[in-house]
């Protein structure tokens, strides 16, 4: 079983500080959703106020269609995982899952036959005698979700759970995590400031700033069309040519930028004589007879593909990620060429605002 969640015009202050600031969002019943964003950006302090363990300045919180104010943190259908785990060092595997269950007042039988249920669901039947030292880092992890999922939430809340881990393990719990989410149908709500991690696990991401939500949507649509230009330079790496709007219609818009005139998609409505930026991804630049003429400052042979690093007219930054597919310009150290895009894979936005 799962629940929705909706916050409604939330907002939680600290003195003078806003941490989050008039987000309304809903989670949908048994999404992988995902809050991604930089170091205090706010995405913690929402995962507790959705927890219980803060109430917010103003607004609502519903679980389920039900307002928690008042309802604490133990008494709501949610469980939480921290980034250090907190598995108990002196209990086995099967007693760190079945803890939550001995506060409920479950026989030790009872007990038992729902830890050794909930190995089976991650991928670690019979280790529930083991203790926890004796276990790796991604198995910590999974048993930290087993504990989680044993007192049966219908919203699970993960806070940055993989950081600890090393690269190729994080990577590899990126699946396990979602392949267990899968199974079990419970709402996840995750939060990281590793894009990575976001955009390979979730149904659906909100890229926070400074206490506000950005954008809301599917990865690959975040990442292909970005609302403003803090989610376009956040979420990947991509190339930002700021300029003037030369002209402007309700699909595409010509920018009057120092590499020359760049025709983009107006996603954000700009009008002509508007403060705006081309953003386009390293992949989407090809080698061609025309275009942006480029000055190779750095390149690195990555197998696949060619990245390299240039500079444009007054000394522009521009980065490129060529296809190596065996016809390759001229791209030596210190080499012009020419790169260009198609104007539909780039977007045009407003600057972000400054402070």
């Amino acid at each position: 079983m799962s629940q929705g969640v909706t916050l409604d015009r939330v907002s939680m202050r600290f003195g003078s500080f806003t941490a989050v600031d008039d987000v309304s969002l809903d989670i949908r019943p048994g999404e992988f959703f995902s809050f991604l964003g930089p170091s205090g950006c706010g995405k913690t302090t929402i995962l507790r106020l959705i927890s219980g363990f803060s109430e917010p300045t103003s607004g609502q919180v519903l679980i389920g269609g039900k307002d928690m104010r008042g309802v604490g943190a133990n008494k709501r259908p949610t469980a939480m995982i921290f980034q250090n785990l907190a598995l108990f060092p002196l209990m086995s595997v099967a007693e760190n899952i079945a803890f939550g269950l001995e506060v409920r007042g479950l026989s030790r039988t009872e007990r038992r036959r729902k830890a050794d249920e909930l190995l089976d669901l991650i991928a670690l039947p019979g280790i529930g005698d083991r203790a926890v030292a004796e276990l790796s880092g991604g198995q910590r992890q999974r048993v930290a979700i087993a504990r989680a999922l044993a007192v049966e939430p219908t919203v699970l809340l993960l806070d940055e759970p993989l950081s600890a881990l090393d690269l190729k393990l994080r990577q590899h719990m990126r699946t396990e995590l979602r392949a267990i989410q899968k199974r079990t149908g419970v709402t996840f709500i995750y939060i990281t400031h590793d894009q990575g991690e976001a955009l390979t696990m979730s149904d659906r991401v909100a890229v926070m700033s400074q206490g506000r939500i950005e954008q809301v949507g599917a990865p690959q649509e975040i990442y292909e069309s970005p609302e403003t230009a803090f989610a376009a330079g956040f979420v990947g790496e991509t190339n930002a040519f700021p300029g003037i709007v030369h002209a402007a219609d309700s699909e595409m818009a010509v920018i009057d930028t120092k590499l020359g005139q760049l025709r983009a998609r107006n996603c954000a409505g700009l009008s002509g004589g508007e403060a705006a930026v081309v953003f386009v991804r390293p992949e989407r630049l090809l080698p061609a007879d025309d275009g942006i003429l480029v000055r190779v400052r750095e390149k690195t042979f990555e197998g696949s593909f060619i990245r390299v690093v240039g500079e444009g007219q007054d000394g522009v930054p521009v980065v490129a990620q060529i296809t190596n597919a065996g016809d390759l310009p001229d791209l030596r150290i210190g080499s012009e060429t020419r790169l260009r895009f198609h104007p539909r894979q780039a977007v045009a936005l407003r600057p972000a605002p400054h402070g």
